[in-house]
């Protein structure tokens, strides 16, 4: 068994879009910089993931270093969009959180609008306080989040992906296996560790930053969807709800809140500080 460590670190800078592997990446209280600072949203301005149009799965967005944002898709011209100035906001929905946030171009609306064949309009969270508030049920008061769905970053193992695909491998859909792990949009991914031993978690430390593990992720369709076509299939929801059902949830990962800032390196120890106790 190796020494547990850092193996990837993924960021996506529009929320439901693919996103970049740095080699490196700066952790804020709310998670890693630049990580969901978009989003996309209905006429309603209701936010717009892949759960409803799969398709975003073949968006590609990268950050420039001045912030801005260059995207690209299959038979689109490449578009930059420069990060929107200060100035009238639009109250946006996502989930039960109402955020203000500050409207992209109208080149961007139209590129997205034309992609998706639906109108959609892309905002951009300029401002840190105006981040959600996470879950008081597993946070601390203070404690904010971007567009992320709920916590500021999530993690899963190469082991534990491992175990699943083995999984798979023995279900009704053996074909749809081995899955990548970029059906589960992680933020850090840690190789080295025991298959599932992430359930027992509750501070972990990587690199220079410490974590809270406080929640598992509950997974939904967008894990079916392939992150290269935007095809779905059944996997992996079919293999969870056999083996990895945690009440209402089907489980795979685990959502960290940080408990300071730092830089994390691809290579970085892992370290697992403190765990629950075994029920």
């Amino acid at each position: 068994m190796l020494n547990p460590f850092l193996r990837a670190i993924h960021r996506y800078p529009v929320k439901s879009v693919a996103g970049s592997g740095p080699g490196e990446a700066v952790v804020e209280p709310w998670g890693i910089a630049g990580d969901r600072r978009w989003m996309l949203v209905d006429a309603a301005h209701r936010f717009v993931t892949q759960r409803a149009r799969p398709r975003l799965a073949t968006v590609t967005a990268a950050e420039l270093p001045d912030g801005a944002l260059r995207l690209t898709a299959p038979d689109m011209p490449p578009l930059t969009v420069p990060v929107p100035e200060p100035g009238a906001t639009v109250t946006v929905e996502i989930w039960r959180d109402e955020v203000e946030a500050v409207p992209a171009s109208g080149a961007a609306a139209e590129w997205f609008s034309t992609y998706l064949d639906v109108p959609v309009q892309l905002v951009h969270l300029d401002d840190p306080a105006r981040r959600r508030p996470v879950d008081p049920d597993h946070a601390r008061p203070g404690e904010t989040v971007g567009f992320a769905d709920g916590f500021p970053l999530l993690l899963t193992t190469t082991a534990s992906l491992d175990a699943l695909n083995s999984l798979v491998a023995q279900g009704r859909h053996p074909d749809e296996g081995p899955l990548p792990m970029d059906r589960f949009r992680p933020n850090v991914v840690v190789e080295g560790t025991e298959p599932w031993d992430e359930d027992e978690w509750r501070r972990v430390r990587i690199g220079e930053v410490t974590f809270r593990v406080v929640k598992p992720c509950g997974r939904c369709v967008i894990t079916t969807t392939d992150q290269r076509t935007g095809h779905r299939g059944k996997e992996p929801l079919r293999t969870l709800a056999r083996h990895r059902r945690f009440g209402d949830q089907l489980v795979f990962g685990q959502n960290l809140i940080p408990e300071g800032t730092g830089t994390l390196r691809v290579g970085d120890p892992f370290e697992v500080l403190a765990r629950r106790p075994r029920t």
